[in-house]
């Protein structure tokens, strides 16, 4: 199994990684500044250390899409590009004590993402139907229907963020009423702040996996999974499991803190699944963990149990010199 780099690239959180088509890795995450959006590419995992980042976004000077831009996922949609993130209209708490993010969608239809800032057109917010803190969407196919998975808030409910999921009209449109697979109900769900979020599917041995992560964004932050047979109907809530403890959390003999808001790959081999991720190597943050920029993007091979679910193990030291 091959051994990588780690980390892989440095003060990028929210890491996602897209392996397209055309034999390239199309990289992109949060930047330390929250301003902008940007992409590299690579045709290895490890060539995106030193691949050149292009912006093809970046936030307005006032409104909606001014302020923390977060958590940018790529997809590539019946042949065009789209990108999901959040954005809030000002960095003042609510009185909940809550940002004020929403979830957003830009398009571009050439076959190359990274040619232009001008190729990206903004298709505007996702809504949908609650109007409170949102983030963190992702999307996949299933028997040729879209559906997005996200986190946002509910009034009504203790907690952060819940994970909700629904069909898509279009890639900016929802379709059906949003249902919700998980909210934060564990001890280890709820140290700092009671949260679900960073969603990512994978779809391996006749089920979807979706892993999340959970509490605040210091050394508590960890990954819990849902999962589903891949026959059922994925909007009963019912017919979703839930693992009671983390599927991945720190690991303090390797001085390992807070790995969370994963996305997955898949290796050079086209076989091998790797799991993408964030993660400090310290505890000692001064300040708000969420304005410590060195949460660094880094990625592990994982294998799967004879029960058919993944094992992600720990996560692996840093490695360079």
């Amino acid at each position: 199994m091959a051994t990588y780099i780690n980390p892989l690239i440095i003060q990028r959180a929210d890491p996602f990684i897209y392996k397209h088509t055309d034999g390239y890795y199309y990289f992109t995450a949060s930047v330390p500044a929250y301003n902008l959006i940007e992409i590299r590419r690579a045709k290895t995992l490890a060539g995106l250390a030193h691949a050149a980042p292009r912006t093809i976004w970046r936030k307005h000077d006032t409104g909606p899409m001014s302020q923390l831009i977060w958590a940018p996922e790529l997809h590539h949609i019946d042949g065009k590009w789209f990108i999901y993130f959040a954005a809030a209209e000002t960095t003042d708490l609510d009185a909940n004590g809550m940002f004020q993010h929403r979830m957003f969608c830009i398009e571009c239809d050439t076959a190359d993402p990274m040619v232009s800032e001008d190729n990206w057109v903004e298709r505007g917010q996702v809504q949908t139907g609650l109007d409170s803190f949102c983030l963190d969407a992702t999307c996949f196919e299933k028997d040729g229907e879209l559906y997005y998975l996200w986190a946002q808030k509910d009034p009504e409910i203790k907690g952060n963020s819940n994970l909700y999921l629904a069909k898509m009209q279009n890639p900016w449109t929802l379709k059906t009423k949003p249902v919700m697979l998980s909210k934060p109900e564990f001890s280890w769900e709820g140290k700092g702040f009671w949260v679900n979020e960073g969603p990512a599917i994978i779809h391996r041995n006749g089920r979807y996996f979706v892993t999340y992560s959970a509490s605040a964004t210091d050394e508590n932050y960890a990954m819990g999974m849902l999962s589903v047979p891949d026959n059922v109907d994925l909007l009963d809530p019912s017919n979703w499991s839930k693992s009671k403890t983390p599927v991945f959390s720190s690991d303090l003999t390797t001085h390992q803190y807070g790995p969370g808001h994963n996305s997955f790959t898949v290796a050079e081999d086209g076989q091998t699944d790797i799991m993408v991720y964030h993660c400090r190597d310290y505890t000692e943050i001064k300040g708000d963990p969420l304005y410590d920029p060195n949460r660094h993007t880094k990625v592990q091979p994982f294998t799967w149990r004879a029960d058919g679910t993944p094992d992600f193990g720990k996560p692996v030291p840093y490695n360079y010199d």
